[in-house]
């Protein structure tokens, strides 16, 4: 099993195709969502902006998004909540992104994001990182396990350790709230969901956010 400081080393060195995580990591999200049941819908997650309902289309609208970079759509004009929330509209949409991605060339050409312009690669990757970090928000609060496959995190983890510095939290606009330390006994999805400002699951639980 790769660990995140591994993963960076070769990161640096050997660039990871992100096309086979973002394959493996949106899988693992739609095992999560086939389990939504309608009881579930209204319930609060650890991202404040969404419901489990929303939280669902928002995975549905950052797929629609990877999908439009490949294709040449201005992603900025897609709603990063789409009208759907339902498994089988995610699967396609993840099924239409990898097709629209096979190309190899797309990852080395630059695409503007919301983060700022960046290579496809690059791009990409940081929807790996929205799929198992709000793949980690359904899971905790569906009361699901909100491991992925450690394989498929450690270098998602490297990569926004890398890209996603802790010193940049302050700076006005940056997305991710401040890091947070981790808990010794936390798996490496928990790791990354921590990473992006997350409180630890525990914490979650006590908080009462989620039950």
């Amino acid at each position: 099993m790769a660990q995140p400081d591994n993963a960076k080393e070769t990161i640096m060195t050997e660039p990871i195709d992100p096309r086979p995580v973002f394959a493996a990591a949106s899988a693992w999200v739609a095992d999560l969502m086939q389990n939504v049941t309608d009881d579930m819908l209204t319930r609060p997650t650890p991202c404040a902006e969404f419901d489990v309902k929303t939280l669902c289309a928002h995975l549905i609208a950052t797929a629609q998004r990877a999908a439009g970079l490949a294709d040449g759509i201005d992603i900025l004009t897609i709603n990063p909540i789409a009208d759907t929330w339902h498994v089988a509209d995610y699967t396609a949409t993840v099924r239409r992104t990898l097709d629209l991605w096979s190309d190899d060339q797309k990852l080395t050409e630059t695409v503007v994001v919301p983060w700022g312009t960046v290579p496809g690669a690059g791009a990409l990757w940081g929807y790996v990182n929205e799929a198992l970090v709000h793949g980690w928000d359904l899971a905790v609060t569906t009361g699901q396990d909100p491991e992925a496959d450690p394989a498929i995190v450690a270098p998602a983890l490297a990569v926004a350790q890398l890209f996603i510095p802790a010193e940049i939290r302050e700076i006005p606009g940056v997305p991710f709230a401040p890091v947070v330390p981790p808990r010794e006994e936390a798996g490496l999805t928990e790791q990354l969901a921590n990473w992006t400002g997350r409180q630890s699951r525990s914490g979650v639980l006590q908080s009462g956010i989620v039950s």
